[in-house]
């Protein structure tokens, strides 16, 4: 069997470690980006089987990542993070091609 892999894109360290940690401790093999630029490249240059995607980062937005993602025809789950809970953010985001949304902080 494969390993699944991962990649999380989200520029608070102290989250992307534990993130990675926590993925990483149930079998996943993880890559990570601190800005959405490096997150982008990463993304199109080896496809993971999920992204994690924070919406606020440096250099590109994540709504941006996820728009290249879809139009680009890229089929896998991706989960927005972010502390920008408000309806229309969620609305956006969905409508963009993400399939799900996580207010930060989670449990």
């Amino acid at each position: 069997m494969t390993q699944r892999s991962i990649l999380i894109i989200e520029d608070d360290t102290a989250l992307l470690r534990g993130l990675k940690d926590n993925f990483e401790g149930a079998g996943y093999r993880v890559r990570t980006a601190n800005d959405g630029r490096r997150g982008l490249d990463a993304l199109l240059q080896e496809p993971p089987d999920l992204l994690l995607l924070d919406l606020m980062l440096p250099k590109l937005s994540g709504y941006d990542i996820c728009r290249t993602a879809r139009s680009r025809q890229l089929q896998l789950p991706i989960i927005m993070l972010t502390a920008k809970g408000q309806e229309e953010d969620i609305v956006r985001g969905l409508e963009l091609g993400a399939d799900d949304y996580v207010t930060k902080p989670f449990g």
